[in-house]
């Protein structure tokens, strides 16, 4: 088995050096590659610690067939330690949208705004049996 993620969420940024920072600083993701001159990054491959998981991101280019809008994205993240990883983006000043609490489905979670405006959800749901 791989330890490299199999799918990846993938976002273009209008400022892609200040959201790789902010998943790395602010959220704890590991930083795998980048490439691109100065602030312009061509692609960037981020990877989230606490198991396969990872993001694709680039600077947003006009005319990019496949380019989405910056902003626009949502993601939930499974986190072992939701707690630890609440008060760490708490204390970097996250704009949190959800604050960390208990679901009706069994999930402890939160939920922060990035830099870009992409919606994150960091909880301890890991998904129902697949039947």
């Amino acid at each position: 088995m791989t330890t490299n993620p199999s799918l990846y969420l993938t976002l273009h940024a209008a400022d892609a050096p200040a959201l790789i920072d902010f998943l790395v600083e602010t959220c704890g993701f590991v930083l795998a590659a980048r490439y691109g001159d100065g602030d312009r990054v061509d692609h960037a491959e981020l990877r989230w610690p606490d198991g396969p998981g990872g993001v694709m991101l680039g600077s947003v280019r006009p005319g990019n067939p496949f380019a989405r809008t910056p902003g626009s994205a949502g993601a939930y993240v499974v986190a072992r330690d939701v707690d630890a990883l609440y008060t760490r983006v708490t204390s970097r000043g996250a704009e949190i949208v959800q604050e960390l609490g208990e679901t009706d489905y069994g999930s402890r979670e939160f939920a922060l705004r990035d830099p870009e405006g992409n919606l994150w959800s960091f909880g301890t749901y890991a998904g129902a049996e697949a039947g």
